[in-house]
């Protein structure tokens, strides 16, 4: 399923004209790619934003209407201002449904690990996206990890994930998705607790060796 968005052709390029643009809430971009020449255009940023709305985000596929033309689209490259954060550029690529192409899907982890709570634990994600393969109607909108049987011992790498029929990673099994958090008291209780084991109630520290008879004589005057 496809989502429609009107683009406007013929803008003049440079910096100040970019400008003029985004004060009047037209966005800057440009599509290209499957070998065609790359085209300047704007977008509303109203339109954009109720685009980019489904549950999909920045993955949605997207249906261009550039002059006469449809093109099928993802967003490639979306560009902010560094103090607004608001989008200031977008790149377009142009795909084939039939190909495969690679984006970056966000993880989000479902269940509560209670072994984890109890031991004053904070189940977290390494990563926040997960780079895979698929043609474009079988991006997944997300990457759900259930997290209810994790231990405080426990890690998830990228390998212990089942990705939807279709899907393929594109990092290696290896990598840490998901770890267990400790707090800091947490995690020295039982160091401390190790340490007070090993000496014996009374005894002297291992450093600290009693001293010898006649040593506490005063010096020769």
């Amino acid at each position: 399923m496809t989502t429609t968005l009107k683009t406007k052709v013929g803008r003049t390029t440079g910096s100040a004209e970019s400008r003029r643009l985004r004060s009047e809430d037209h966005i800057p971009a440009v599509i290209y790619g499957h070998g065609m020449t790359p085209v300047s255009i704007t977008v509303e940023r109203r339109e954009l934003r109720a685009a980019l709305s489904g549950p999909a985000g920045v993955n949605t596929i997207l249906e261009l209407h550039v002059d006469d033309k449809k093109y099928p689209a993802v967003v490639k490259d979306l560009q902010r201002d560094p103090v607004k954060r608001t989008v200031s550029h977008i790149d377009f690529l142009q795909i084939d449904l039939t190909e495969e192409i690679t984006m970056a899907v966000p993880v989000h982890l479902t269940g509560t690990a209670k072994a984890v709570m109890q031991e004053g634990g904070l189940v977290d994600t390494a990563v926040d996206r997960i780079e895979v393969r698929a043609t474009a109607n079988n991006i997944p909108n997300e990457i759900l990890i259930d997290i209810s049987e994790m231990t405080v011992n426990d890690i998830i790498r990228l390998g212990d994930i089942t990705l939807p029929k279709g899907v393929t990673a594109v990092a290696n099994e290896d990598l840490v998705v998901v770890t267990v958090l400790m707090s800091r008291a947490e995690a020295e209780q039982p160091a401390a607790a190790a340490a007070g084991e090993a000496t014996p109630e009374g005894a002297a520290p291992a450093d600290g060796a009693a001293p010898a008879a006649g040593d506490n004589k005063p010096a020769a005057s």
